[in-house]
């Protein structure tokens, strides 16, 4: 599984070289391979006898955190979603994006963003979970922000990450608390703890904490107001993204911890009431839009808050309909993404108000649309999947368990009215989609190019989709036993048995399906006569409003504190930096009682060390009064070879002979630097000021000499000298440890070192280059 996982990211690597020959050959056919030998390596896990699979790859084990890949039914459903998904996005993306396009930017940032989810799903370590969970924010910023020409990606990728990744740290605080509680790191042994994290006095915050990394993530009312500003990204990153795995992020959270979490009564109250609220404004919303993809994207938010719902209601029913709904959910809606795309790219407007009449230039994609959207309306015909998913939905809010909760008796007694009234208006917004596209009179003129019906290798991949919809409708149970029913099982904690087929008999789920076909249908025929309605409600009041507020705010307020101490003052920044470190530091012995003074196992001081130590006194303050520079380096240069004397005198020769040249090299830079400089003069100071200075070197010099007594007479840990002694010559081959320490058992350290000091020289040879180019240039 590690290969599995960490194979788009290293394919990544390629992708820039790659590219140049993609005038030859699109890069994405190199992209392609990934996903699909990913997809084909997991298929061979679905059937019967599936068992839990564990691989465990050590990272940090001091911290006890690893690469713990666990793959049960929940996630090799979503890894067949992720790469079976991926792989056809990739194919369309072939033919939808021009070979002109930032192509290597693109696919590495797909590629990453593919590692990311498959991390996210198989992760059995929560901080591992939490690595890969923030690289998925990362990796969509990127995505949303493709076109960052266009002002709409940047506020869209933007909003985007600010959203997620509050809800990100807020889950790490959860997973945290979690792990004190516990003591482990993986998640199947807190599952096993199930009863320990509900007796924590901690829970109530864990649970708040992972649940709203979970809702953020899902675009679960009110934080879903990101999802629609990400359509700006290209429609391949909409159909892979924000369709079938990013925004379902959110949704295995939820399934993962579900069996520690439903134990309490409050997990149905929050999840099913957040879950079913969402399902209803957001459906509601949907009608409103006028772009296909804002469209599109209201009505992932309502099904993500269907399925969201169905998980808090813990039933048997409910979690079973709830996984058959995440694999319906990505075929339809996959596949009407692509639509999407596919009416943008050859008429040149996702404007419904300018669309019309298609289906006789478009029939293909017509058709596909079709399909699409009757299986998302749940349309009662039984080569549709979206319709068994839907009647396990509203079977499941019929049947929900006993609570003692005066709050939860109330939300189950709405929560089967208000399934019908989301899904009423998730009807109107289907044929909204449907017939306002593809039939009604023709506006060409309207229209920014004459739309003619895509080429095949753009209608290939919803074509696939839209027969898995097909497929799933005429055999559902080909997926029940061999694979549904193990994601089930993994959730709800128990075997999962149940037989899906088209005809139940004359039962309540059917009554609200004709409810919702026959009202939507009268709704979706009446649209333009009730659309008043929503000058009404939402009116003026928005979220997205809110979130503007508060970001402005926000950064008007970041901008004010920063000002009042960022004047261009070295001074003052020494001053707050010293500060800081002095309350900081001081404060921490304070409370941890950690000034120590053990004289036992110390040199004796003689008049040699004594003299030296005066000289270096003496000449670090003469430094305050000089006012030539000159004499202010070569001062100071008096302490560093003053500092070598005494390593000499505490028989230290390889560090004396290191102190030397670097004080060497040191003064002799600084001569060079400071030649340039205009000569140092007195500056008039406040008394305040020159006290404020008096009191910060002061106290800076106590601090550092505590901190060094506090250091040699404490001994928290065993020491690693003696380490050292043994080995240098035995693993390093030499006498001088120091010297061996450096070069060899801490030889990354000083590479990386000499690296960053490479880097600052060319920083700085550019800059000099750059200003004389510019004085040439005046």
């Amino acid at each position: 599984m590690l290969f599995a996982v960490f194979l788009p990211v290293l394919l990544a690597i390629f992708i820039p070289y790659l590219s140049k020959w993609k005038e030859n050959i699109h890069t994405g056919f190199f992209v392609l391979l990934a996903p699909l030998a990913i997809f084909i390596y997991f298929i061979f896990s679905i059937g019967n006898g599936f068992d839990p699979v564990w691989q465990k790859y050590q990272w940090i084990p001091s911290l006890n955190i690893g690469f713990d890949f666990y793959l049960d039914g929940l996630s090799l459903l979503f890894v067949l979603l992720i790469s079976g998904i991926g792989t056809l996005v990739t194919l369309y993306s072939i033919y939808y994006l021009d070979k002109s396009e930032r192509l290597d930017q693109f696919y590495v940032y797909l590629l990453l963003f593919m590692t990311a989810m498959f991390g996210v799903v198989l992760s059995d370590n929560v901080y591992v979970l939490y690595t890969f969970w923030e690289l998925t924010s990362i990796s969509s910023f990127l995505l949303i922000g493709y076109w960052n020409h266009r002002e709409g990606s940047r506020y869209g990728a933007m909003k985007s990450m600010l959203i997620t990744v509050f809800g990100g740290l807020s889950m790490l605080g959860g997973f945290i608390l979690l792990h004190l509680v516990t003591g482990t790191t993986s998640i199947q042994e807190m599952i096993a703890q199930a009863d320990v994290i509900l007796q924590s006095d901690y829970f109530a915050a864990i649970f708040a904490f992972v649940l709203l990394g979970a809702f953020t993530k899902s675009a679960q009312f009110p934080f879903h107001i990101w999802l629609p500003d990400a359509m700006e990204a290209p429609t391949p990153v909409s159909a892979y993204l924000h369709s079938a795995t990013m925004v379902k992020a959110g949704i295995f959270l939820v399934a993962r911890f579900t069996p520690i979490f439903s134990g309490d009564e409050w997990f149905f109250v929050i999840v099913s009431g957040v879950g079913i609220l969402t399902l209803c404004w957001a459906s509601y919303m949907a009608v409103r839009q006028t772009d296909l993809k804002g469209i599109l994207a209201f009505s992932t938010v309502s099904q993500l808050g269907m399925i969201m719902a169905m998980l808090g209601f813990g039933t048997k029913t409910a979690i079973y309909a709830a996984v058959f709904h995440i694999l319906n959910h990505a075929t339809f809606k996959g596949s009407l993404f692509m639509v999407a795309g596919i009416v943008d790219h050859e008429s040149g407007t996702r404007d419904i108000r300018k669309l019309g009449g298609l289906a006789t230039l478009m029939p293909i994609s017509a058709t596909l649309a079709f399909f699409g959207t009757f299986s998302m309306a749940g349309v009662p015909l039984p080569f549709l999947n979206g319709f068994y998913s839907k009647e396990k939905f509203f079977t499941a809010a019929t049947e929900l368990p006993e609570t003692s909760i005066w709050l939860a008796e109330l939300l189950q007694q709405a929560i089967p009215y208000l399934a019908v009234f989301g899904s009423i208006f998730t009807f109107v917004y289907s044929m909204y989609f449907v017939f306002g596209t593809f039939t009604g009179h023709k506006q060409l003129e309207k229209l920014p190019a004459k739309p003619h019906e895509a080429p095949i290798g753009m209608l290939l991949s919803p074509m696939i989709l839209v027969l898995g919809v097909v497929v799933i409708g005429l055999f559902p149970n080909m997926v029940n036993s061999t694979f549904l029913a193990h994601t089930a099982e993994a959730i709800y904690g128990k075997p999962v048995e149940t037989h899906i087929k088209f005809w139940h008999g004359w039962i309540t789920p059917l009554f609200m399906s004709i409810a919702v076909v026959v009202f939507g249908a009268i709704l979706a025929y009446t649209r333009k006569g009730w659309q008043g309605i929503y000058t009404f409600l939402p009116g003026k009041l928005s979220f997205n409003k809110a979130y503007d507020f508060i970001v402005d705010q926000l950064e008007k307020s970041s901008a004010r504190i920063t000002n009042r101490y960022m004047n261009g003052s070295l001074r003052r920044y020494m001053v707050l930096i010293l500060t800081a470190i002095l309350i900081g530091a001081f404060s921490t012995l304070w409370i941890t009682d950690g000034f120590a003074l053990d004289t036992s196992d110390i040199a004796s001081v003689t008049i040699h060390e004594v003299v030296v130590a005066v000289a270096m006194a003496i000449a670090a303050i003469s430094t305050i009064f000089t006012r030539n520079k000159i004499a202010a380096i070569l001062i100071l240069g008096v302490v560093g070879y003053g500092l070598s004397l005494l390593f000499v005198l505490y028989r230290a020769p390889d560090l004396a002979l290191t102190q030397l040249v670097v004080e060497t090299i040191t003064v002799a830079l600084f001569l060079l630097c400071f030649y340039h400089l205009p000569n140092l003069r007195e500056q008039t100071e406040l008394a305040s000021q020159k006290f404020t200075n008096v009191a910060i070197s002061v106290g800076f010099g106590v601090l550092m000499t505590t901190v060094a007594i506090s250091a040699h007479s404490t001994k928290g840990f065993e020491t690693i000298s003696d380490y050292f002694l043994e080995k240098s010559y035995k693993l390093g081959g030499g006498d001088n440890v120091v010297n061996v320490i450096l070069v060899d058992m801490r030889g990354l350290d000083t590479l990386f070192e000499i690296v960053v000091l490479g880097i600052a020289a060319l920083g700085i040879y550019a800059l000099i280059k750059l200003r004389n180019k510019k004085g040439a240039e005046k």
